[in-house]
Formats: C-alpha cells, sequence, structure tokens
C-alpha cells in the first residue's frame, strides 16, 4: 500500500525539487500525484514501499530541520542590515496596493460584523 509522504501543496518549487532529490539519492522509491486541473486531487510524493517510511520521515526531518535553519539564520541577516520585510517597507514599496488591501479587509469585517451590531440596538 502507498504511504503519503509529503504535501506539495504551496510548496516551492525549490523545496520540492530538493525532496526529490534527497529521497532519489537514498534510493527510496516514490511517486507523485498532482492536484488536477481544478485543484481536486492531492499533489504529494508517496512512498511505494511502506517499509521505507521511516527512514524517509528521518531524512525529511533533517532536511526541513536544517532548511529551517537557514531560513532562519537568513531572516536574522535581512534583520540586522535592516532589509526585513515589514508592514512599513511594503507600504513604501507598494502604497497602493498596500492601502487597497487595507480597505478589502475593512470591508471584509464591516460586511461580516454589521449585521450583529445592528442585531444589537
Amino acid at each position: 500500500m502507498a504511504e503519503l509522504l509529503f504535501h506539495l501543496r504551496n510548496v516551492p518549487d525549490e523545496e520540492a525539487e530538493d525532496v526529490r532529490r534527497l529521497l532519489d539519492e537514498h534510493g527510496i522509491a516514490t511517486f507523485e500525484t498532482r492536484a488536477g486541473f481544478w485543484g481536486l486531487g492531492v499533489a504529494a510524493i508517496w512512498l511505494s514501499d511502506d517499509d521505507e517510511k521511516e527512514r524517509a520521515r528521518a531524512l525529511l526531518d533533517d532536511y526541513q530541520q536544517t532548511l529551517g535553519e537557514r531560513v532562519r539564520r537568513e531572516h536574522a541577516s535581512l534583520v540586522e542590515r535592516g532589509e526585513a520585510p515589514t508592514l512599513w517597507r511594503r507600504l513604501r514599496r507598494q502604497p497602493i496596493r498596500t492601502l487597497l488591501l487595507a480597505l478589502l479587509v475593512i470591508a471584509v469585517l464591516a460586511i461580516t460584523l454589521l449585521p450583529f451590531l445592528w442585531l444589537h440596538d
């Protein structure tokens, strides 16, 4: 029976390729499924052999730990240089888009909460 190993939804292509390469380098047989045109399927990497689950999981856990540490170091470096993304930097770089998104959030909140506020009277 196939075993789900790694979901590919919202995973960057670079990370997915790293996972494929890692599993291939260690001789772990896998296959992939796609979400399909309408996105109703499961985009994932599956194990062909259930007996490899523990070894594959250990490899993936090590990879994700290493990736997390690297991303944290990169973010800390950006913060140190004053280049980390913040709301104010985004507002300066894309003021119209940021303000439109803020207005959209306010509109959704208003549409959601106004009926309850009207019931309170």
